[in-house]
This record gives structure tokens, C-alpha cells and sequence, in this order.
């Protein structure tokens, strides 16, 4: 199911860094710093607790892959990876999506 609104239901092709089957990762159009990719279900569903198992399994095993890649491009220092799971949280998009943000030396004065 796709929403003809939605910015993660159909996707810029030239953003896409990794495809799967129930899942696609894809480069931040607006990203927190150089490198930020979201990882994003296939299905268009709101929130992680929508989701099936193989779905939960393909997005935590593509964190590895992205890593890879922005790897590949960035040289991070760390990483914060995460999830805005309703309004309150501060979701903005209401299609499920995994932060993977790269973390370079100095980005922030207190990363804490």
C-alpha cells in the first residue's frame, strides 16, 4: 500500500542506497549531518509496532550495510541511529523510518 503523498512511498531513485526486500535505505533530504540515511519499510505503516518480523529483521540488519556505505563516503566518528514513533516523539512523516546518522568529531559542542 503506497500514499500518493508521502515522500518515503515513492522515493527520488537517485536517493536510494540499498534495496531489500521488504525494506529500502535511502540518503536524508534533509540530513542532521553528511551522510544521514534512513532506513524505510517497503509497506507504508506508521510505526515500528506495525511492523512484522521480517520487516524488523531486514531494518536492523541493514544498519550494517549503511554503515558500509556511508563509510565508504564520510569518515564518522560515531553514529546515533533511531526512531520517532508518533507525533509526541516528534515524528514528522507518518511512514515508519530508522535514523542512521554519521557523528564527526566537534558536530556538536556536548553529543551528550
Amino acid at each position: 500500500m503506497t500514499h500518493p503523498n508521502c515522500p518515503f512511498c515513492t522515493p527520488d531513485p537517485h536517493r536510494i542506497l540499498l534495496e531489500g526486500q521488504h525494506i529500502y535505505a535511502l540518503w536524508d533530504a534533509f540530513p542532521v549531518t553528511a551522510g544521514h540515511a534512513l532506513i524505510v519499510p517497503r509497506r507504508h505503516i506508521a510505526s515500528w509496532f506495525a511492523t512484522t518480523p521480517k520487516e524488523q529483521g531486514e531494518m536492523i540488519a541493514a544498519l550494517s550495510q549503511v554503515k558500509e556505505r556511508i563509510e565508504a563516503e564520510h569518515a564518522p566518528a560515531g553514529y546515533n541511529m533511531g526512531i520517532n514513533d508518533g507525533e509526541a516523539a516528534g515524528q514528522t512523516v507518518d511512514h515508519l523510518h530508522l535514523h542512521v546518522i554519521p557523528r564527526y568529531e566537534g558536530d556538536v559542542e556536548d553529543p551528550r
